[in-house]
């Protein structure tokens, strides 16, 4: 019987007045007759857009600008993942503005004159521009100047938003690693005029986002939701200003009395193999029982299509506001494969997590969902073992676990047949999602606030991809059931 069919007769069933024993004759069993994921019908209710530049509670510098070829405001990020804007009031200008320190700079440039945006790097072995590109910019306008990663990114604000004028990732990275803590630590946000014209407000701090994706809502061990003065909160990919190691993680709140109202709290950096990474996708676990946050991410800072992992850390540092960066391990799961997408739940004494097995990057990407255990008792990181994978698909993600009417369920999303399926936790199919299923793999993050079901995702509508190439996506989108 096809999941419509189901659901067609339950209702037909309901309208009879017949429940409750007598529904437990057609669907086999007392329990099947409670609340199932394949009987809710999802709406889209809420759809927007993220876009800052500084994250608004981010930023670390607010000023008018001082005089001077290039003011170093002495003011750090502790990550990669920075921005400096400036506004222009003049039209003969010569601006820079970026991060600079006292032997090394790494700047982004607009030459009115000459009718040209670049970007140049210094180091002790003197300056190399490493791109340019054509621009005339009309004042007043705003420029900004962005790093993620390595990447550098300039772009200019002329009243309809900003917009991107040129960008570089590996020919930064010939010559200098942002992501090195040591020579981070020595630059900070600089910006200047080589010329008469004066410029006004300056601000900087770290990067926002330029979309969102991969929402998972933070919960407690027994996968209740986090939920603090009316407001639910999410981890989220913050989209950078390119592909995948330009993106970063970080908390949002959303206000259950006005869902339009999304918040990011927290910025999430990590360490490993002496640098600092934007690895996001990831879940944020609060488990009381020990006094601490689970944190599980992607390894997607630093991905080359060489293979992802899942990583892992603990602490008891309130990872649901500020600034943090946090040394993490890889996760012994019970794979010989490339992983992503964690889920972490524990069910009946047992820790629970899906994940995404892929067996391939290149020349074409490959990936299904699984599950494992860890033994009753043991803590979510040791012996873990497979309960089940789904071999059949080919281009499914976004694992969420979830409990509906007292049963618990492993949700995904396929890309080729573009729907929600429904395992239990063996890893039987059971159904799909009754949902809209929009553009990319958008994940079906399940989760049950004041008696009804909400669904947070996100889909594949870009920015600037003509400039940035693939990765600055998507757009925020909330469902209910």
């Amino acid at each position: 019987m096809t999941d419509f069919d189901r659901r067609a007769v339950l209702r037909s069933l309901t309208a009879l007045g017949v429940t409750g024993v007598t529904a437990s004759l057609f669907a086999g069993t007392a329990e099947a007759a409670a609340p199932s994921p394949l009987d809710l019908k999802f709406t889209v209710e809420e759809q927007f857009r993220p876009f800052d530049l500084i994250a608004p509670k981010f930023v670390q510098v607010d000023t008018r600008a001082r005089p001077g070829t290039l003011v170093k405001t002495g003011v750090r990020p502790k990550a990669p993942y920075g921005t400096v804007t400036v506004e222009v009031p003049e039209e003969s200008a010569f601006v820079v503005a970026g991060l600079a320190g006292d032997e090394v700079s790494v700047l982004g440039t607009y030459d009115a004159a000459a009718g040209q945006a670049g970007i140049e790097i210094t180091t002790p072995a003197g300056t190399t521009v490493v791109k340019t590109a054509p621009a005339a910019l009309r004042a007043p306008f705003g420029f900004a100047v962005v790093v993620n990663e390595n990447a550098v990114t300039v772009l200019a604000g002329t009243g309809s938003g900003w917009r991107p004028l040129l960008t570089e990732r590996d020919r930064v990275r010939a010559l200098i690693d942002l992501r090195d803590p040591a020579v981070l630590g020595k630059l900070g946000y600089a910006y200047g005029s080589r010329g008469p014209a004066r410029l006004g407000r300056v601000r900087a701090g770290y990067f926002g986002q330029a979309g969102v994706r991969d929402p998972h809502v933070v919960q407690y061990a027994d996968g209740r939701p986090y939920i603090r003065d009316g407001k639910l909160y999410l981890t989220m990919t913050n989209a950078g200003l390119g592909f995948f190691q330009q993106a970063h993680w970080a908390v949002w709140t959303l206000d259950l009395a006005d869902p339009s109202k999304l918040e990011q709290v927290a910025a999430l950096f990590f360490t490993r193999d002496g640098v600092v990474l934007g690895d996001h996708a990831g879940q944020i676990v609060r488990d009381d029982e020990h006094d601490r946050f689970i944190l599980l991410m992607s390894s997607w800072g630093d991905f080359a299509f060489t293979g992802v992992h899942v990583r892992h850390t603990t602490t008891r540092a309130d990872v649901l506001s500020g600034v943090h960066v946090l040394p993490t391990a890889r996760l012994p799961l019970p794979t010989t494969v490339s992983s992503w997408d964690p889920a972490l739940t524990k069910i009946d004494g047992r820790w629970h997590i899906g994940f995404v097995e892929s067996p391939a990057q290149q020349p074409a990407f490959l990936f299904h969902p699984a599950l494992a255990a860890a033994p009753r008792g043991a803590d979510y990181d040791h012996g873990l073992t497979l309960l089940g994978a789904d071999l059949s698909v080919s281009q499914t993600e976004g694992t969420i676990l979830q409990r509906v009417g007292g049963r618990w369920y492993l949700f995904a999303s396929d890309g080729n047949a573009r729907e929600y399926p429904v395992y239990d936790l063996r890893l039987r199919k059971l159904g799909t999602l009754n949902a809209p299923y929009g553009t990319n793999i958008p994940h079906p993050m399940l989760v049950r606030i004041g008696g009804r079901w909400w669904l947070p995702t996100f889909d594949g509508t870009q920015y600037a991809e003509d400039v940035l190439g693939y990765g600055g996506h998507g757009d925020f989108i909330l469902m209910r059931a």
